[in-house]
């Protein structure tokens, strides 16, 4: 498992309802702006690539996903210059390969 509810389950405060629906919004929310993230890469579209990047971090941080935040982080800011194309393009297949394999770890813990 690469995730931890720790973060969440504090800010929760035992609010079962809470951390339920911050789960579903990143089932929901954090596919589409990993699909847009890597066609912003592709494309070379460095301010998209950065902005999504920024807004994937938080989500993944909420989980505990230390490493993937660490990456995304690292995403974002080598999106501030379109020379970094090369490293953001090796970075990018272990953010996305965390966070599918979040995706389908939360499915299956949750039923959602």
């Amino acid at each position: 498992m690469i995730y931890s509810l720790d973060k969440l389950k504090e800010m929760a405060d035992g609010d079962e309802d809470f951390i339920l629906s911050v789960i579903t919004v990143f089932l929901e929310e954090v596919p589409q702006d990993l699909e847009d993230l890597e066609k912003a890469i592709q494309e070379g579209d460095y301010e998209n690539t950065y902005k999504l990047a920024h807004k994937i971090k938080p989500n993944v941080d909420l989980l505990g996903m230390e490493q993937t935040r660490a990456i995304a982080l690292e995403i974002e800011t080598l999106g501030k210059n379109a020379e970094n194309k090369d490293q953001i393009e090796a970075r990018f297949p272990m953010l996305k390969k965390d966070i599918q394999q979040v995706i389908s770890e939360l499915g299956k813990d949750f039923d959602v």
